[in-house]
């Protein structure tokens, strides 16, 4: 006869990931399941407004109906287009079809080899 204390219960909890993944022969990816981190997602108050770079080369506003405006130094034609929030960073796409990705990172926007600051 076994009493309580003689059963063991298991009490390992695992999610569908891991499950796959114990069946497959590996290990759950950090990626995926709800135990794994996730990218930032920027938010349009995080990009909203006007960014230059410290030497003034570079020059972007954000506005909040999702268009900008840009400017660089020794170009002609200002940049104009509309922008669209993509999880961790921000595409612009200007009014000839051209996009440029805008990587957000640590309260500064760092694009094509610029970083722009908050104007202030």
């Amino acid at each position: 006869m076994t009493s309580a204390c003689d059963l063991r219960v298991d009490l390992t909890v695992l999610d569908a990931t891991s499950l796959l993944a114990i069946a497959l022969g590996g290990t759950p990816s950090p990626s995926f399941g709800s135990g794994g981190p996730r990218p930032p997602q920027v938010t349009s108050e995080a990009v909203v407004g006007s960014w230059h770079s410290p030497d003034g080369a570079v020059r972007l506003s954000l506005r909040t109906d999702g268009t900008y405006a840009g400017e660089v130094a020794g170009r002609r034609r200002p940049a104009r287009g509309t922008y669209r929030i993509e999880g961790g960073s921000v595409l612009l796409r200007d009014d000839s079809g051209l996009q440029t990705a805008v990587a957000v990172q640590d309260g500064e926007l760092e694009m094509a080899g610029h970083r722009l600051r908050p104007a202030g």
